[in-house]
């Protein structure tokens, strides 16, 4: 069960059909531009939604608002050096902050950033410098039913070839994200970041890591990598931390908190220019473009994301959610991630070419059904333009807000979900009437085919 108990509770209620119609008209069907009030059960991203703990609270009434030298950012950094081994800490009003920060220091124009698979900001940011974004995840990553424990793991072969080929030169960094988001919430093996470490540091490339999910990383590792199942969920993060020359993290995941972020690193000089940076664009170095009580929130949270009780919890949450629509026959990214079930588009809904907009034509009828906000993965959030990628995945993800809902809100989004995979063949794809050229899922508008 739980390991928490409730002591604060938000009304909410389910919107009429006639409602939810007007709404989606409203929104031109792009579930980003809804109300809150709109929504019932809300898994849009697992980013920021989390509820914060009495604990958390009670250091948010302890702010040092000093401009400069907060004891909350002496806490703050002071954990973040505990947990990570990372000398310089920076910390940031969220991630996509820290990536700017990194990627204007890091790619320029020509160069090549690769990663397992990159997420929507990353991607962004790596394409706002003019730099090229590369996806090298294993091929098992592409095929949401294979069991492989370790889908977010690096294609190690393909970055030894990259690197030692004609484009090696143009390799800045690497990057890893621990969890795989865009793959569907899928970690990374320690065998693997040991490998790819070995192998950036003998090509003299540095690897940075994105962390926001790395408590989840740690717990899949610890639960599914033979040899490390007597091993804490903190040693195993130090180990993944020293195998990395830095990392950016948005706090809002495993921070357990609302708004905030960091970038670390062991480069004395590159955190000098990263100080200049943040200075500018976010805010004094000791406070980041954040509340000093939104630090010491970070702090708390930090520590409790890596509490195995909680993990048990947070991931068997995920799990609970998959069994009850693998049961129903709905067809989804297996094995089960960590903050959230992904949903397999072309076996959903294999009526519908990809021209009709197939993954955000089943987040539409989810909350048709039953007022549900979930978000596409897929040709929408990445095909802005760009080179499509030589593989590619269509998604939906029913992301999970941490220490929310309960197992009664999961058993409703299973109904819904199972109800749509009923009359799926009833579902009608969509057209997008309005875009921008980047990160186009936010504000993009659609209509129905026929309208």
């Amino acid at each position: 069960m739980e390991p928490y108990r409730v002591k604060v509770v938000e009304s909410i209620s389910l919107p009429s059909r006639e409602e939810r119609e007007r709404a989606l008209q409203r929104a031109g069907y792009n579930l980003f531009n809804l109300l809150s009030e709109e929504v019932y059960v809300d898994l849009l991203t697992d980013s920021g939604t989390s509820a914060m703990s009495d604990r958390q609270w009670a250091g948010m009434m302890l702010g040092d608002e000093a401009y400069a030298g907060s004891r909350n950012f002496v806490h703050f950094e002071s954990t973040v050096r505990e947990l990570t081994g990372f000398p310089h800490v920076l910390p940031t009003h969220q991630g996509r902050a820290a990536e700017h920060l990194l990627f204007t220091q890091f790619a320029h124009r020509g160069d090549i950033v690769p990663s397992n698979m990159h997420f929507d900001t990353t991607r962004a940011h790596v394409l706002r410098v003019g730099a090229k974004p590369l996806n090298l995840a294993v091929p098992e990553a592409y095929d949401p039913a294979s069991p492989h424990p370790f889908k977010g793991n690096l294609e190690v072969p393909k970055l030894v070839e990259l690197l030692e080929g004609p484009s090696g030169a143009s390799v800045r960094l690497v990057m890893v994200t621990i969890t795989n988001n865009t793959g569907g919430g899928q970690p990374v093996s320690l065998a693997n970041l040991r490998e790819v470490s070995r192998v950036c540091h003998e090509h003299g490339k540095p690897l940075y890591l994105d962390i926001c999910r790395w408590a989840e990383n740690a717990y899949f590792i610890r639960s599914r990598e033979p040899g490390q199942s007597d091993r804490s969920v903190p040693e195993i993060g130090r180990e993944i931390f020293g195998l990395a020359d830095g990392a950016t993290m948005s706090a809002k995941k495993d921070g357990l908190v609302n708004i905030g972020g960091f970038v670390a690193t062991r480069d004395e000089k590159l955190a000098a220019r990263l100080k200049e940076d943040l200075i500018l664009y976010e805010g004094f170095p000791t406070y980041g473009g954040l509340a000093r009580r939104d630090l010491e929130a970070i702090s708390i949270g930090l520590r409790e994301a890596s509490d195995e009780r909680y993990l048990e919890h947070r991931i068997g949450q995920v799990r609970f959610l998959a069994d009850l629509l693998s049961v129903g026959g709905v067809p989804i990214m297996q094995p089960p991630g960590g903050h959230g079930v992904y949903l397999d588009v072309p076996r959903f809904l294999p009526n519908l070419p990809a021209d009709q907009l197939p993954g955000q034509a089943l987040v539409v009828e989810l909350y048709r059904e039953g007022a549900i906000r979930t978000a596409e993965i897929g040709a929408i959030m990445f095909g802005d333009g760009e080179t499509p990628p030589a593989r590619s995945l269509e998604l939906v993800r029913l992301a999970i807000p941490r220490r929310v809902y309960s197992e009664s809100h999961l058993r409703y989004v299973a109904k819904v979900v199972r109800a749509v995979w009923a009359r799926r063949e009833a579902v009608r794809g969509l057209r997008m009437v309005e875009a921008p050229e980047h990160l186009r899922h936010f504000t993009a508008r659609f209509a129905p085919l026929g309208h």
